[in-house]
């Protein structure tokens, strides 16, 4: 009698789950995800790096027109790395967290210096580069290359938190080396591209932070937060603390029918940027004038107070108009500059200025 033929071990269950979700996030993406994306019509390394450098923390619809408009002024990496950092500022005005941006032309400058001009295909090196973390250098790596890594962005996050029932705030150490583990876990090998861009699409458009789509998503049967009516506590939240409030005065000086900016400090809250200066407040704001810009002024009835707020801490800006009687000739020093409104409106300035000089257009 010959010997009893054993049955095939099971592969194990975090295989078979893997392997289950990885395939259905794969259909789903092919089928019902996104394609017409202005990024995804090549594997253009510098594409895909900049689209993904404005992808972070902001929205599609909101990145699709200022990564055109970036493409038609810096069409290669060669002509960004050349460009002054204000133009690349400027371009940026209005997107937010402009670290990004500097950080952009920085890396450009590297690229061109370390790498010929071409985006690297070493994850090392792209990880090395100014800006860029670990999730942004690996879908890089994906849509550019077909490398495989993991990639694990906000809305992953959130999508991994539900389906695999990962409690904890994500932004704590030990939650985060779960989700990496698991998002490692689930990689597929092959159809790299469609699965990883399925994870975008589902955590954009399907997992949502409020009001998730769970009878559209292709892996809702097996997830966890939907099993145990535990949706709306995936991920948690950041714990909550009281966010301290900073008040500042903004000088809009107005003489010949323009308005005289600022270059701030190459570090710091829009580092780089032109601004309108800055008063504390109870500053002796006539005599400020008089002594940075040789300025004799009239205080004029002060406008709206605007609230903006920051990461770490919210912002009122009160702005004052001042009408210049007299102004000297280094009023025209570096780092100040005299521009018409509209002019001013092109500059890179951050979006509360552009508030403000919109505000003194209208009227």
């Amino acid at each position: 009698m010959g010997a009893k033929v054993r049955p095939k071990a099971r592969p194990r269950a975090a295989a078979v789950q893997g392997a289950t979700f990885a395939s259905k996030v794969v259909q789903w993406q092919q089928l019902h995800g996104r394609h017409d994306l202005p990024w995804q019509k090549s594997r253009d390394a510098y594409r895909i790096w900049l689209s993904e450098i404005m992808l972070q923390q902001t929205q599609v619809s909101t990145v699709i027109p200022y990564f055109q408009r970036c493409l038609e002024r810096f069409p290669d990496i060669k002509s960004l790395a050349a460009a002054a950092q204000d133009d690349v500022l400027a371009l940026w005005s209005g997107l937010g967290y402009y670290s990004r941006a500097r950080n952009l032309h920085r890396a450009a400058q590297q690229v061109l210096a370390e790498h010929g001009g071409q985006i690297p295909r070493e994850f090392t090196a792209l990880i090395a580069l100014p800006g860029i973390g670990r999730s942004t250098a690996a879908a890089i790596a994906v849509f550019a290359f077909g490398a495989r890594h993991a990639i694990l962005d906000g809305n992953v996050k959130r999508l991994f938190a539900r389906r695999f029932g990962i409690a904890g705030y994500p932004g704590d150490a030990k939650v985060m080396i779960t989700l990496w583990r698991e998002t490692e876990r689930q990689l597929p090998s092959r159809n790299i591209k469609s699965y990883t861009q399925g994870l975008m699409d589902l955590g954009s458009t399907i997992c949502k932070r409020t009001r998730p789509r769970c009878e559209l998503c292709p892996v809702a049967s097996a997830c966890i937060a939907r099993k145990t009516d535990t949706i709306k506590q995936f991920p948690a939240p950041r714990p909550r603390k009281t966010l301290p409030q900073r008040h500042t005065q903004m000088l809009v000086l107005l003489h010949a029918k323009q308005v005289l900016l600022e270059k701030r400090a190459p570090t710091g809250i829009w580092g780089g940027m032109w601004s309108l200066p800055e008063a504390a407040a109870g500053v002796d704001i006539v005599a400020l004038c008089k002594q940075r810009f040789g300025a004799s002024v009239a205080m004029q009835q002060a406008m709206p107070v605007l609230a903006h707020g920051f990461t770490h801490f919210k912002l009122d800006i009160a702005p004052q108009r001042l009408l210049i009687s007299d102004i000297a000739p280094h009023a025209a020093a570096p780092g100040v500059s005299w521009l018409p409104i509209e002019d001013a409106l092109g500059a890179a300035i951050p979006a509360p200025v552009k508030r403000i000089l919109l505000a003194i257009q209208a009227d």
